[in-house]
């Protein structure tokens, strides 16, 4: 169907475009009966649980809101779907690397902080959905040839996944402190740990340098550890870069929400979550795997960017929608001001005046303006907008994932988005 390079990118990107104004568009259609719920239990008691009562409400927007439906937790809100063997084999690997970090005779004239090192990885690396650090591993065992699947490169694939982990958490530790974060994972940020606090900054960099001294002490010997170090210190710079643009639309203590632009949410997200929690892995797994071709990493790159950005549309839904019981968080992206899908969205549609109670009342941390703003998203239609944003992205990225040459397998993108949407592909 396409001849060049060119004008499957071009396609695609017109296809992207003309989604874009279609959600950007006032609305005021009524759900049609093509948009009727899709649930099993829709007549049970009415004095069901108030997080199903709203679990309704919102799946009455249509038929499709994967990302609504309990039994199918998207991975924003859910780990990457593994194995149990292939999970228990990832999280055997990890009380290796912290003995090697912190019992190898190394720093011996001063124990504390050895001691130091351990508490503060085991307390902030092991403990999340760890989705970065299982797609290596998974990308690696698909890309890589069969005869060199051997028990020796496999642990090594696990150990450059708990590398991908310990770059994360070195990003949670210092965004935690940034946006002034109370919990994580369900229990208190390691910034406000008694004795902790701003000392907390130091122990990023600890972590930081624990990934670089795991990345030497198994990877110096291989071909591909130039490439693999190249690639870690690009996704530093690039979230480095994230967090500087995010910065830029907080630099008072309320948000400045003329610059809650489509294409400023585009770049945030791109540099703050794609890069590193999409691209990174599946780059990595290539690397090991022998595969330095540009244009395949391109073609991967290129999918995985687009998976990383409805990821964090996703993520943002779930923040300001989800069930805190079901996805393990209360979302506190309204309180904080923060540049979301939502908010964007919001403002594209929004008449003057409700512009303006979006000014006034967006970015407080008081339980009724936060419930205005709520409103204001379900007047404004957005939770239909985003189903309907979701069925429509679901689609582009089949059709872009079946147009990958190069090699790839399709299967590992596949499995991917299958994880993203939660869906039978």
């Amino acid at each position: 169907m396409f001849s060049t390079r060119k004008s499957v990118d071009k396609f695609f990107q017109a296809y992207k475009n003309e989604l874009r104004r279609q959600i950007s568009k006032t609305t005021s259609v009524t759900n049609s009966d093509s948009m009727a719920p899709r649930l099993d239990q829709t007549n049970k008691a009415t004095n069901e649980e108030a997080g199903q009562k709203r679990l309704l409400k919102l799946q009455k927007y249509h038929r499709y809101l994967s990302t609504l439906t309990s039994q199918q937790m998207p991975l924003a809100a859910r780990g990457l779907a593994v194995s149990k063997d292939q999970s228990r084999e990832f999280m055997a690997c990890f009380p290796d690397i912290v003995r090697e970090l912190t019992e190898t005779g190394k720093h011996i004239d001063v124990p504390e902080a050895s001691k130091w090192l351990a508490k503060l990885l085991q307390y902030n690396v092991p403990n999340g959905k760890k989705n970065r650090g299982l797609a290596t591993v998974l990308a690696y065992k698909m890309l890589e040839k069969p005869d060199r699947l051997t028990p020796e490169n496999i642990h090594l694939a696990n150990i450059m996944g708990w590398c991908t982990e310990m770059f994360h958490t070195h990003q949670l530790l210092l965004n935690d402190i940034m946006s002034g974060t109370e919990m994580r994972r369900g229990v208190p940020c390691w910034y406000r740990q008694t004795n902790v606090g701003m000392a907390a900054i130091n122990d990023s960099s600890l972590v930081q340098s624990a990934m670089y001294s795991t990345l030497k002490r198994n990877f110096i010997n291989k071909p591909y550890y130039k490439n693999v170090l190249e690639m870690f210190n690009e996704m530093l710079l690039k979230c480095s870069i994230g967090n500087y643009l995010e910065k830029q639309i907080m630099k008072t203590d309320k948000p400045d929400l003329s610059l809650f632009t489509m294409e400023k949410y585009e770049a945030i997200t791109k540099y703050k979550t794609s890069y590193y929690t999409f691209q990174m892995p599946v780059g990595l797994a290539l690397l090991m795997a022998g595969v330095d071709d540009p244009e395949t990493h391109r073609q991967a790159k290129t999918i995985l960017l687009e998976m990383g950005e409805f990821f964090q549309i996703q993520d943002d839904f779930l923040d300001c929608f989800g069930e805190p019981s079901v996805i393990g968080k209360n979302g506190t992206d309204i309180q904080d001001g923060k540049c979301t899908w939502l908010a964007v969205v919001a403002l594209q549609r929004a008449t003057p005046a409700q512009k303006q109670l979006m000014e006034d009342h967006y970015g407080s941390s008081n339980i009724e303006d936060v419930q205005k703003i709520k409103d204001l998203y379900e007047e404004l239609q957005l939770p239909h907008t985003y189903s309907v944003y979701e069925e429509a992205t679901y689609d582009l990225l089949r059709t872009q994932i079946q147009q990958v040459t190069r090699g790839l397998p399709h299967d590992l993108f596949f499995k991917i988005l299958d994880n993203i949407f939660r869906q039978s592909i």
